[in-house]
């Protein structure tokens, strides 16, 4: 992909003339990149387009209110990891606590993009029986191999409260694993 000038990007998306020709190509140059991102969260193909979709609207709604004070790119990927997180927040209060876990984790192996090995299959297993936050924070430094300090920035988050999120989430992994054996 191509170096693009956010600063540019941002005058043309706020300018209403150029718009929405402009927020067109904003979607196609960070669809990709948000789709995994949020795929990660939720482990399903058809609640992270939806999440995705949200996400683009809501930027769609506050793109006249942005500043700037964070790359275009990260004020995106907020909103897409808030979007993904409300969501997660509000499957769980529709689903009872029995169902919870197995609903979470037959979730990305239904998942017609998912084609993973048995390992690959029990860790996103374990992934999902994570708190919200801690699969945030894990996905993040797992998956897309973010420093603790990116991830910071994105989430608002102490680098320590992140670590220890972190070093918790992979505990809860590798107990997940140990118990399986």
């Amino acid at each position: 992909m191509a170096k693009i000038d956010e600063h540019d990007f941002v005058k043309r998306i706020q300018n209403p003339q150029t718009k929405r020709r402009a927020f067109e190509e904003m979607v196609n140059v960070y669809s990709r990149q948000l789709y995994w991102q949020i795929h990660y969260m939720l482990q399903n193909h058809e609640d992270t387009d939806d999440v995705l979709q949200n996400t683009f609207i809501k930027a769609w709604k506050g793109i006249d209110t942005f500043k700037g004070d964070a790359a275009l790119s990260t004020w995106l990927y907020r909103i897409a990891q808030n979007e993904a997180l409300t969501f997660l927040k509000q499957r769980r209060q529709m689903t009872s606590i029995d169902d919870e876990d197995f609903v979470e984790q037959a979730n990305f192996v239904a998942d017609e993009y998912f084609d993973g090995d048995e390992t690959q299959e029990m860790l996103m297993q374990a992934v999902s029986t994570l708190p919200a936050k801690q699969r945030q924070v894990f996905c993040m430094k797992y998956f897309e191999d973010k420093k603790y300090e990116e991830i910071s920035c994105l989430v608002g988050t102490s680098v320590g409260a992140l670590k220890a999120s972190y070093h918790l989430a992979v505990e809860k992994i590798t107990h997940f694993f140990h118990s399986k054996e």
